[in-house]
């Protein structure tokens, strides 16, 4: 048995017990939701791993992206369930890493997870400094989503071309530079306090980017045809507004607020008013960011053009909740923001993080949202809305299905991503080529061999209807653009009270068959697998497991003998047998009945074990 680390200590000794389909009433675990929100990020890594890897079924790829074209593009991140590296959604899902890291600093350092954020971050940035090699020039994407999309592979066998696509003033693509200055901008505030060389830098790249994506103005798709069909850009002129607010919070530089109120209309911050908020649309964003400024009272000379910004920033978060005179955003019968057949939730996520950021402004200024139907929104309905989404995600739902991939008793186990679905190259050394990881992956009835912890699906439709389907890749596809606004959403809910919001005791779904089990079909056992708390060790974040075993045949089941793979750390509720990784019931368990559940603990850093049936009577 291994060592405990400290943490182990706060673990009572759970005892196995029976229950029959008894639903726990609990408060969803923002804490593990968000853990599980920033591993997804490593998941998604291309290049050369670290050695603080946590996700360890990747491996090392693309190291050769860009050689070819005399550029090092080595890095960043793969954007969904493929393996293409497209810029525009890249630099987006760094944008809001980066804003959670400056806004909800102190909740992510409460958490442990701050230096997991900028992990993250730096991952980006890192990349983004390298496709930026001369101020005009942005190296925009690798790899080819039509080559990519015709093979089923993981990211270490790919064999499909690795094409570099630029921007230059010749090829412009003032949305994608926008999008990469705002970035450099926000991760420059992000490492303010702990790196002011690397700072300093990324506001280098900040500015030049700025001043590309304004002086040689077009839209990136048509400069880079390839990306049309993946991620087509509605127009560039929020990404110019994004940037510039951006720049100017970074540096307080007047040009900077000047350059957002000289384009208020022109560019249309002032005059858009929209339901959504994505890795095309920023204006939501741009417009809640400037009214940060006129509710800290810095607004000066350019306050009465600021509180226009405000206008639509109000008009937003009255369309979310459902107080903008009919002109709302689209629910769901179960509450959901829906916007997009194609993953939906990336829409719920950014909406329900922008109002808990603007909530925090609010309540600050002592100030409130007036909508048509409703003349006193308070910064706490804010906070109540973005609650229902991440609750939503996370399992309240007509489904009682998180959609958080490894979050909970019951999650998609079929998820459209090529490495989660392929065994692991460190399990399956072989290659495995386009057409095979079609044939033996891709049409596999089983679960995905790799638990992609922390992926957030695409979830359901407009009725809440979900079907767990690899080929539903509408459903059941992540990508990073999706996952980044929940790192500052979920750090925030977990830093609340657990009454702030009437009640905070949420009843969880009722578990089923989510089980990781190796076992073969036909067995009368079904394992329901949750973490219900993690901390940190010095480095190393532990886990607390919770299993239940439950009979769903219609016999009794006696000597039943569990095989474990992966299991590093200590275990509660089974007894081992002599046979090594192999465990039994307590001797106190002699049979355990039909409809029967018995519940067991392990704690662990890294993924979860894989628990498969040996034998039973």
């Amino acid at each position: 048995m291994a060592t405990l680390a400290p943490g182990y200590a706060i673990l009572a000794l759970l005892v196995c017990s029976f229950a029959l389909d008894v639903a726990t009433v609990q408060a969803f675990d923002y804490g593990a939701a968000l853990d599980k929100s920033l591993l997804f990020f490593e998941a998604q890594r291309s290049g050369k791993l670290p050695m603080s890897q946590r996700v360890n079924w990747r491996g090392d790829s693309g190291l050769r992206d860009g050689y070819d074209q005399g550029v090092n593009l080595v890095g960043g991140y793969y954007d969904a369930g493929d393996h293409v590296k497209f810029g525009l959604p890249m630099a987006f899902g760094v944008t809001m890493l980066s804003w959670a890291a400056i806004d909800f600093n102190k909740e992510l350092l409460s958490l442990n997870q701050l230096g997991n954020t900028l992990e993250a971050i730096k991952w980006g940035t890192e990349y983004f400094i390298k496709a930026h090699p001369q101020p005009n020039v942005l190296w925009a994407q690798v790899g080819d989503g039509v080559s990519d999309h015709y093979c089923w592979e993981r990211a270490e066998d790919m064999s499909t071309p690795r094409t570099g696509y630029r921007l230059d003033p010749e090829h412009p693509g003032s949305d994608l530079a926008g999008e990469a200055a705002a970035a450099f901008a926000a991760a420059s505030l992000a490492f303010l306090n702990y790196d002011s060389a690397y700072s300093n830098l990324l506001l280098v790249h900040a500015k030049q980017l700025f001043s590309f994506a304004d002086e040689f103005r077009g839209l990136y798709d048509n400069s880079i045809d390839s990306a049309k069909q993946f991620y087509p850009s509605s127009g560039y002129f929020d990404e110019l507004l994004w940037a510039a607010a951006w720049l100017y919070r970074a540096t307080n530089d007047e040009y900077y607020l000047k350059y957002v109120a000289d384009n208020c209309a022109s560019l249309g911050g002032t005059g858009m008013a929209v339901k959504q908020f994505s890795w095309d649309n920023k204006y939501a964003g741009v417009q809640i960011l400037l009214s940060k400024i006129l509710l800290d009272g810095a607004g000066g000379q350019y306050s009465s053009i600021l509180q226009g910004y405000r206008a639509k920033a109000d008009y937003f978060t009255c369309s979310c909740l459902q107080k903008n005179d009919g002109y709302n955003v689209p629910l769901t019968p179960g509450g959901l923001v829906y916007i997009n057949e194609w993953n939906n939730l990336q829409y719920s996520s950014s909406a329900a993080f922008l109002l808990a950021v603007y909530s925090d402004y609010l309540a600050k200024a002592k100030n409130v949202v007036s909508c048509p139907d409703a003349p006193q929104i308070q910064p706490q309905d804010l906070l109540n809305f973005a609650k229902s989404q991440a609750d939503y995600i996370l399992g309240k739902n007509p489904k009682s299905l998180s959609y958080l991939v490894g979050y909970g008793p019951n999650y998609p186990v079929h998820v459209h991503h090529r490495g989660a679905s392929i065994a692991s190259i460190s399990v399956l050394q072989a290659t495995v080529g386009c057409v095979e990881g079609f044939e033996t992956w891709y049409k596999r009835p089983e679960a995905d061999p790799n638990v992609i912890h922390g992926a957030l699906v695409g979830g359901p439709n407009v009725n809440d209807e979900f079907t767990d389907d690899r080929s539903n890749y509408e459903q059941t596809e992540p990508t990073i653009s999706g996952n980044a606004p929940l790192v500052g959403l979920f750090s925030k809910l977990h830093s609340l009270p657990q009454d702030s919001t009437g009640s905070y005791h949420q009843e969880q779904p009722k578990p089923y068959s989510s089980t990781q089990s190796n076992s073969p079909k036909g067995i009368p056992v079904e394992f329901l697998h949750s973490i219900t708390s993690s901390w940190g060790v010095g480095k190393e974040t532990y886990y607390r497991h919770q299993v239940i075993v439950k009979n769903v045949s219609k016999q009794p089941i006696t000597e039943l003998k569990l095989g474990f793979e992966q299991l590093s750390g200590p275990l509660w509720g089974l007894s081992p047998t002599q046979e090594k990784n192999t465990y039994q019931f307590p001797e106190w368990i002699k049979v355990l009945e039909p409809g029967s559940q018995c519940t067991f603990v392990y704690v662990q850093g890294g993924p979860q074990a894989k628990i498969s049936v040996l034998s039973y009577h």
